[in-house]
């Protein structure tokens, strides 16, 4: 069955690249949600006047893929730990959150949440904003696929280059 999820973890490049690689994912579409602004822009989005959170919007199937694996990919791929940053990316727009669709999916997020403090595998507890979702807004064009598009950039390379490999050898057997 397609499920959905909107996922935020700092820069939407990042996660949206490495999902895209995922079996079992339908579709990634980088957006914003979460504030308050009826017509979030990049630019504004940035400028953190609109409240909303860079975000990827998630389709994928569960018989091939599970919310829980969904999630996991999720907690390695930024540090939940960081309030309102990911590196140099400071703003409530690059806040970790999950925004999901269903009750089922708030469970497994704060189950899993609350067993990775149990067993310390960050440092600091995990601040993931867990909410129902709400409105998303498809990013501009220029955003889609941007670190395929985009590779010699240089913070493809400097930030999302890394995070990538780390991620493409952690969860080998979930890549297409």
């Amino acid at each position: 069955m397609t499920q959905e999820l909107m996922l935020g973890a700092g820069c939407f490049w990042c996660i949206e690249a490495a999902y895209l690689s995922v079996k079992g994912v339908i579709s990634v579409e980088p957006g914003y949600s979460g504030g308050h602004s009826a017509t979030p822009s990049y630019h504004d989005v940035c400028r953190g006047i609109t409240g909303h959170a860079e975000v990827i919007k998630i389709h994928y199937d569960d018989n091939i893929i599970s919310t829980r694996e969904i999630l996991e990919i999720f907690f390695n791929l930024h540090d939940p730990t960081q309030l309102n940053r990911q590196g140099y990316d400071v703003g409530t727009q690059y806040r970790s959150a999950i925004f999901f669709y269903n009750d089922q999916q708030r469970v497994i997020a704060d189950k899993l949440i609350q067993e990775i403090n149990h067993h310390s595998i960050w440092p600091e507890p995990i601040v993931t904003e867990v909410s129902p979702a709400q409105k998303f807004y498809v990013a501009e064009q220029a955003h889609k696929d941007y670190v395929n598009k985009n590779p010699e950039s240089r913070y493809c390379q400097l930030v999302v280059s890394p995070k990538l490999a780390k991620f493409k050898q952690t969860f080998a057997k979930n890549l297409k």
